[in-house]
């Protein structure tokens, strides 16, 4: 209890500064935004665990009870949503695995020739935006920062290693909020891994998720308590999100393949992955495709733009003619795979069990305030106002975000 206590008072010491306590007449340059994202974490993990960070943050700043991803809700298109503030369907990375007709190439998360290739990324990224506005930006590892989109990427930014430490990570961004002022990044974008891959390989409703979870609060309150030490923490505007939840599964009787349905002479290419498949149909071979499909089970098929109106999705040719969509709980894949898990998640977001978490702490935000949903389209938003960023236009909802902060801007930095 007084461990609690005491982490409490040093995030009220750093975050309850006032909005106006800033020295200087630029706001830009008043103002950092740290955004952490923890990858898988569900929005309700924090009920089955110990976290006194999570309650302390949520006590001096703003809590989202859901924080609803996009369709699919997986970790690229979503994260690249949190940066861009647009669909899926609108920046175009539709998927973890898609094919491009008019780059004739196929984008894949673990091809790191893809991954860092502008062509597969549409809208402006955060930290793109900002740079145009003279803001200097950081990336640990976020999606699309490895890539020059527009010919630009972050004043600072790191390949992918997935080994490298959180302890480390977090090394690097107190080493950059430490720079010179005029070499300090004013955002900077940090992506943990964890809980999505225990949430995997061990199931969101294992007993191994509850000590994951206490681990993560723990080296999250040792990174706040070093930027409480900055002389800059005052100016800080923390931000902690995920990109979705996770879904327990059961891969061995809850399963259905695609070759049951489809024959391959009918196929031209399938894309994807558990639980959302796009396919390609050989020529004059569309109909026979859907309406085999259509007599399965425990899943769902679509045909191009005939998605339900809140998945804001199937205009994009990288989704191909055909989509594929398993049940909540259920898996859908081809035989040739293995499919060895006890978690999935890119299911309908308006299955619960995908909602993600946000926090947001600092000079600009509401303190003890909860707010009932929010999108990951509207990070964006969020972030352009906290540093007073004139915003491109995006998939983003303001009235959604407009209550979290102590003051509203003018229209035109909302």
């Amino acid at each position: 209890m007084q461990q609690k206590v005491l982490l409490l008072a040093a995030l009220i010491g750093f975050l309850s500064i006032g909005l106006f306590a800033q020295s200087g007449s630029n706001p830009k340059q008043n103002r950092y935004v740290v955004v952490i994202s923890m990858d898988g974490f569900r929005h309700d993990y924090d009920n089955r665990a110990h976290t006194p960070t999570l309650d302390s943050l949520a006590r001096v700043g703003v809590h989202c009870e859901r924080f609803v991803p996009a369709f699919p809700s997986l970790t690229f298109p979503n994260h690249y949503s949190l940066a861009t503030g647009l669909y899926p369907n609108n920046h175009g990375i539709v998927h973890n695995q898609f094919y491009d007709a008019e780059l004739d190439k196929i984008y894949s998360i673990g091809d790191r020739k893809a991954v860092e290739n502008p062509a597969f990324y549409g809208g402006e990224p955060i930290w793109i935006t900002a740079e145009k506005q003279d803001i200097i930006t950081a990336s640990y590892f976020w999606v699309g920062s490895e890539a020059a989109i527009q010919g630009m990427q972050p004043s600072y930014w790191h390949k992918y290693q997935q080994n490298i430490p959180f302890k480390q990570r977090a090394d690097s961004v107190i080493a950059w909020l430490s720079k010179p002022a005029n070499q300090r990044p004013h955002l900077i974008m940090w992506y943990w891994h964890e809980p999505d891959g225990t949430g995997h390989d061990a199931g969101p409703e294992s007993a191994e998720i509850v000590p994951l979870i206490e681990s993560l609060d723990r080296e999250l309150g040792l990174f706040l308590k070093r930027m409480n030490r900055l002389s800059i923490a005052s100016q800080i505007d923390f931000l902690l999100v995920s990109d979705h939840g996770m879904q327990e599964v059961d891969a061995e009787n809850k399963v259905r393949f695609i070759e049951d349905y489809v024959n391959e002479s009918w196929v031209e290419r399938v894309t994807g992955y558990n639980p959302v498949m796009n396919i390609d149909c050989k020529t004059g071979y569309e109909d026979s495709v859907y309406q085999s499909l259509a007599k399965g089970d425990h899943f769902k098929v679509f045909r191009k733009g005939e998605f339900p109106e809140s998945w804001h999705y199937g205009t994009n040719p990288r989704e191909l003619e055909i989509t594929v969509v398993a049940d909540s709980g259920w898996v859908f894949r081809s035989k040739s795979k293995s499919y060895d898990t006890h978690g999935a998640h890119g299911y309908d977001p308006r299955n619960s069990n995908m909602h993600a978490i946000f926090y947001a702490a600092g000079p600009s935000f509401k303190k003890n305030f909860t707010i009932p949903m929010l999108e990951t389209v509207d990070l964006y938003g969020i972030i352009c106002r906290s540093l007073h960023l004139i915003p491109q236009k995006t998939d983003g909802n303001a009235e959604r975000y407009n209550d979290i902060f102590l003051i509203n801007l003018p229209p035109s930095l909302q």
